[in-house]
């Protein structure tokens, strides 16, 4: 253990009553701390709820999914009525793969607070990461009756609504999320991304916030650069699929477009072989690449 065997366990978990001034210490630590703080703690405490739940969530944090199932279940045996372990329950068991079980935990916690608001934003990002738009469409919608301007509820209910092929909703609801929260560079993204897919000009000003808001942002960086190269609008292009490989020099997409426009517009056949190459030394498995690379050594000879 470092930093003083991580403050002397919080003070001995800060269970002496003169160390409870630390508590706020613990949100300080690392998660790695953290787990050696809770670990002391469940040995303690091995029928403490909540200890067993925070451990959960560290674990998740940590990406130690089957450890955390384990805590958070003991956690929910311990005191079933708590929603708040549910909640924990269904994002454990959805990060494991297991869709049935983490819908079951939300069903648990729905029947526990039928009105709470955070367990119909839980049921709908759940059932939206899992694709079952309808569903999730009807949970946001009981968040946003009760809390009109829910900026994750608004934000996938665009995204549904892009998914199904209705842009005019879509549009809608991300431009409203782009009014109430300017920072939000997610929104901004997918409002660039449909105005793109339409060939629309606006589509410049909208990639351009997201990547202001977030630099390293290559999913905005690629989406613009494939905006100008599709409207023959090279050099920008190649500035912005050079960006991306400064943040991601293994980036496949990045070098692959590079080498699609040296062989298609330049007609460098020898470089866009160089380029196709470093796209599939990023992914050997790459169709685009693998076919391209062919055509431009053909066309060479």
């Amino acid at each position: 253990m470092k930093r003083t065997t991580v403050l002397l366990l919080l003070c001995v978990t800060l269970a002496l009553g003169g160390c409870r001034r630390h508590a706020a210490d613990f949100d300080t630590l690392t998660d790695k701390e953290k787990l050696e703080v809770l670990d002391f703690e469940v040995e303690r405490h091995p029928k403490d709820a909540d200890v067993l739940a925070r451990r959960a969530e560290v674990l998740l944090n940590l990406g130690r999914v089957k450890e955390a199932i384990v805590d958070i279940d003991k956690a929910v045996s311990l005191e079933p009525k708590k929603v708040d372990y549910r909640l924990r329950q269904a994002d454990a068991y959805f990060a494991n793969g297991d869709v049935e079980n983490s819908y079951k935990a939300l069903s648990e916690a729905e029947h526990l607070a039928p009105e709470s608001v955070e367990v119909q934003l839980k049921m709908g990002e759940i059932t939206f990461y899992s694709r079952d738009y309808d569903r999730s469409m009807q949970n946001l919608s009981n968040v946003t009756a009760k809390e009109p301007n829910n900026r994750t509820a608004l934000f996938m209910k665009g995204f549904i609504y892009k998914e199904k092929g209705d842009t005019a909703n879509a549009v809608t609801l991300l431009q409203r999320v782009c009014d109430l929260y300017p920072d939000y560079a997610s929104a901004f993204e997918e409002l660039g991304v449909l105005y793109a897919s339409r060939s629309n000009p606006m589509a410049v000003e909208y990639l351009n916030t997201a990547i202001t808001l977030e630099p390293s942002n290559t999913n905005a960086l690629y989406a613009l650069a494939m905006y100008y190269q599709e409207r023959g609008e090279m050099e920008p292009a190649e500035s912005l699929y050079h960006r991306m490989l400064d943040i991601n020099e293994h980036s496949a997409d990045a070098w692959h477009n590079l080498g699609y426009i040296e062989m298609t517009h330049y007609q460098d056949y020898g470089r866009a072989v160089e380029y196709f190459d470093k796209a599939l030394e990023a992914d050997p498995d790459m169709q685009a690449a693998i076919i391209n690379r062919q055509l431009a050594i053909e066309m060479q000879k």
